[in-house]
């Protein structure tokens, strides 16, 4: 018997705009529950053999998108928290094959403090389009972001240890999947 026995759900999948802190807060809910982490971003670049702003850069938008894609597809775990990209959500076949698995879960956080968080916007592999702003960005997110999760999470003033009880406490109540 696991820590995450009365946990009623195969997986958690966290989305989230760039800087949220899903990966952070993704390895401390795994810690929490005695699951497996698994980052889609390593993933992505682990199987390219390279980093997702070199894939951006080399191939464009719409190539990355389909290899993020590809790879989201090919995702076969259990007990297991997955961070995704921020650009997963953009794939509507990566996002149902995740909600398949588990139960999707937006980690939010209001404008100003995503902006104050991402200081390398340019570099750290973020799709976005030519000329295209933060805000912009975070403003045609944060839609699909909705439109795919199951449960939000609101992070503002709190801390990851916090955002773990919240998720943990509301998958506990939540009936199985």
């Amino acid at each position: 018997m696991g820590r995450s026995d009365n946990l009623k759900v195969k997986n958690i999948i966290l989305t989230g705009m760039c800087g949220v802190g899903k990966s952070t807060v993704g390895v401390l809910l795994a810690k929490a529950l005695g699951w497996c982490f698994f980052d889609t971003d390593v993933y992505v670049q682990v199987q390219e053999g390279r980093g997702l702003q070199e894939i951006i850069d080399e191939d464009g938008l719409k190539t990355f998108c389909g290899i993020e894609e590809k790879h989201i597809l090919s995702i076969g775990v259990e007990n297991t928290v997955v961070a995704t990209g921020g650009s997963a959500i953009y794939s509507e076949k990566a996002m149902k094959h995740l909600g398949k698995e588990g139960v999707i879960v937006h980690l939010d956080l209001d404008y100003d403090a995503i902006e104050k968080r991402v200081t390398d916007l340019y570099t750290r592999g973020v799709v976005m389009g030519k000329g295209q702003t933060l805000r912009s960005l975070y403003e045609e997110r944060q839609r699909l972001y909705r439109r795919y999760a199951q449960v939000r999470i609101d992070c503002s003033g709190k801390t990851q240890e916090e955002i773990v009880a919240e998720i943990t406490e509301y998958l506990r109540l939540a009936p199985a999947r």
